[in-house]
């Protein structure tokens, strides 16, 4: 096992025993052990989001013999597949494009100035980036399926899963402290802290109710789609002119107190 010390040096063997350690819970420097579930160097949600990407080209390369010369790889709203691509292409293509969003939404945060806000959160956005990568394998293997003869509303199954996938965003949302990188980024919110709070506690309230309603599309596959992304149109749109009334509130209650 491979752990991290206070001094960010790895240690192991009789080395970790003797190994005095930064505890930054307390700020104190002091012998023993150092917090294991939060140091050691892969924890379960990387785990789980290195399994979601191999099993995307696992299934991949077993089904690749299977599959016919030309794959749909695109539905309309209604559910009626409308675009084609090669087979190469139609089986690889989303593998790829995980295991390469996965990476780039890992190592982002470690770019970001406020990258101390997003360690107190980030439990939250593994978990998110987790939910994010099993819903891409989710639509792989419903790709997989149709291709293989087996048709079906496309709509009508993916509406289970983006049901999770913004209540997922809900819970980062609302958990989110202020960075560069995650969560309502406007210009206001980036400026006060206060308004970003305001704005993300009820934001990810609005993003979980949205989550709610697409879980209906199962009994309404013909406008699910239409319903979520109208109301995830709604939500930006809302935190564009929240962020803003906000944050002209708060200057001018400012200015008021300087004028006292």
């Amino acid at each position: 096992m491979c752990v991290l010390s206070g001094q960010g040096k790895y240690l192991k063997g009789t080395d970790l025993i003797l190994t005095r350690y930064y505890s930054k819970t307390a700020g104190l420097i002091r012998p023993g052990f150092p917090n294991i579930s939060g140091d050691i160097c892969m924890n379960k949600m990387q785990l789980g989001i290195i399994l979601v990407i191999l099993a995307s080209f696992a299934i991949s390369a077993y089904y690749y013999p299977s599959m016919p010369g030309r794959l749909a790889s695109h539905w309309n709203l209604q559910g009626d597949a409308d675009g084609y691509s090669g087979k190469l292409f139609g089986m690889f293509f989303v593998p790829a494009l995980l295991a390469v969003m996965c990476f780039i939404l890992y190592f982002i945060p470690n770019l970001d100035p406020l990258k101390a806000n997003v360690a107190k959160f980030r439990e939250h956005y593994d978990r998110f980036i987790l939910i994010l990568a099993l819903f891409m394998l989710y639509i792989h293997a419903l790709t997989i399926y149709w291709n293989l003869g087996r048709q079906f509303d496309f709509g009508q199954y993916l509406s289970p899963a983006f049901g999770i996938l913004f209540l997922a965003v809900g819970k980062l949302v609302e958990n989110a402290k202020p960075n560069w990188f995650i969560g309502i980024r406007t210009p206001w919110t980036l400026s006060s802290e206060k308004v970003w709070e305001k704005t993300h506690r009820i934001g990810g309230k609005l993003f979980f109710a949205t989550g709610i309603v697409s879980f209906m599309g199962i009994f309404f596959p013909q406008i699910s789609l239409l319903i979520v992304l109208a109301m995830a149109l709604a939500i930006i749109v809302w935190s564009l002119v929240f962020s803003f009334v906000e944050y002209k509130k708060e200057m001018g209650g400012k200015q008021r107190v300087d004028k006292k």
